[in-house]
Formats: structure tokens, C-alpha cells, sequence
């Protein structure tokens, strides 16, 4: 028996929606890949590695609102003269208002993590992203390469779901369980941090698919 966790339909086809500040978004659109992962093995370590795997979705990236600032001003005051319908010191006060909302918005999604369990597979609450790569940011080329290497994905999970009547494709032994997840990456499999996941919890069984989204 699978343990207690809200039931959702599988987001098929369904492009997940970016949560992010916008500071931390990238050039052009991800190709999103859907995947399944089940985890099998005696009852209390299943349902010990569920509990261990909730939180709250998010990766608590330092934001650097004075860049993203200085950048949305730059952006508005480019426009040539006869396009721009705002004035200089109307780009600068339009920059300030973004960087508000943004801080605003991580403030809110920050305040989550340890605290919220509304993701049931967090990569962060398993595998925590340590602080002195928070602080260089999402997109920084040493904070990408430690997601690449740790996580085995450059982003977190997006809309993750557990798996009602999810199986492990073989007949069980009694007193053993299953639970089964289903989530976005954008266009990588995060094998990396199913091995080292593995690795700790060496009484259960990991099993990771592709899966296709249409």
C-alpha cells in the first residue's frame, strides 16, 4: 500500500508554469519532459523517503535586485525616442515598481521552504543546494554546473505529482510498499541525484522513466 498523498491528474501535455523570479529566467523556451519516478522497498522506509522528500518546490536563489533594476531601466530607456512613451525618469520609477513585485514575489516563495510541504518530490529538501551557491544565483556558470552535477538538472521540478495506483511492475513481498511520482524537468532526467538518492536509502528501489507528455 502506497502512502497517504493528495491525489492530482498527470499533467499531460500541459507546459508547466515558470514560478521564478523573472531575473532568473533564460533565453529561449525549454523543451519540457515529463517523467515518472517509483520508489519501492519495505513500508517504513517508503514512507519514511516520502516524508523526507516533501517541501515546499522551491530553490531559495539569493536574488540580486539591484542587477535586475538596473537592467529592466536599461531595457525601457533603449527604445528610440519616438517609441518610448515614457520618459527617463518614468524608466527609472517603472524599474523600481518591477524590482518591488519581484522582491515581493521571492520573498513569498522563500518564506515557504522548511516550511511548506506542498511539493511531494523537492529535490532542494532532499538534496539541499548549499548557500554558497544560493548566493552566486540560477543563472551563474558555477551554480548551473553544481545542479548539473548533483542534481543532474539545471532547474527544479515543475508541477510534481504523486502517482495514485502507481505499481513497481513486479509482485511485491509482504510488508512492502510503493509510492510513484510524476514531474516536469525542463528537457533533462535528473539521474544524478536518483543515483545519489540510491545510494542513501540502499533498502529501496528507484526506478526513473521518461515519459512522453502528449
Amino acid at each position: 500500500m502506497s502512502p497517504a498523498a493528495p491525489s492530482a491528474l498527470k499533467p499531460r501535455g500541459r507546459r508547466p508554469a515558470a514560478r521564478q523570479p523573472a531575473s532568473a529566467a533564460t533565453a529561449g523556451s525549454p523543451c519540457w519532459l515529463y517523467h515518472h519516478l517509483t520508489v519501492s522497498g519495505p513500508a517504513g522506509s517508503v514512507e519514511s523517503f516520502a516524508a523526507a522528500a516533501r517541501g515546499a518546490g522551491v530553490i531559495p536563489w539569493r536574488l540580486d535586485a539591484d542587477r535586475l533594476e538596473e537592467e529592466v531601466f536599461h531595457l525601457a530607456a533603449a527604445q528610440p525616442p519616438d517609441r518610448r512613451h515614457l520618459s527617463i525618469d518614468g524608466c527609472h520609477i517603472l524599474a523600481r515598481q518591477l524590482r518591488s513585485l519581484v522582491e515581493a514575489h521571492h520573498a513569498r516563495l522563500v518564506a515557504q521552504v522548511g516550511r511548506s510541504q506542498g511539493c511531494p518530490f523537492d529535490l532542494h529538501a532532499l538534496l539541499p543546494v548549499p548557500a554558497e551557491i544560493l548566493a552566486l544565483g540560477p543563472t551563474n556558470p558555477t551554480a548551473q554546473t553544481w545542479l548539473s552535477e548533483h542534481w543532474g538538472t539545471a532547474d527544479r521540478l515543475r508541477q510534481v505529482i504523486v502517482r495514485s495506483g502507481a505499481t513497481a511492475g513486479r509482485r511485491l513481498p509482504r510488508g512492502h510498499a510503493v509510492v510513484g511520482y510524476g514531474f516536469f524537468t525542463a528537457g533533462e532526467t535528473p539521474r544524478a541525484a536518483i543515483a545519489t538518492l540510491a545510494a542513501r536509502w540502499p533498502a529501496l528501489r528507484f526506478a526513473l522513466r521518461p515519459r512522453s507528455a502528449d
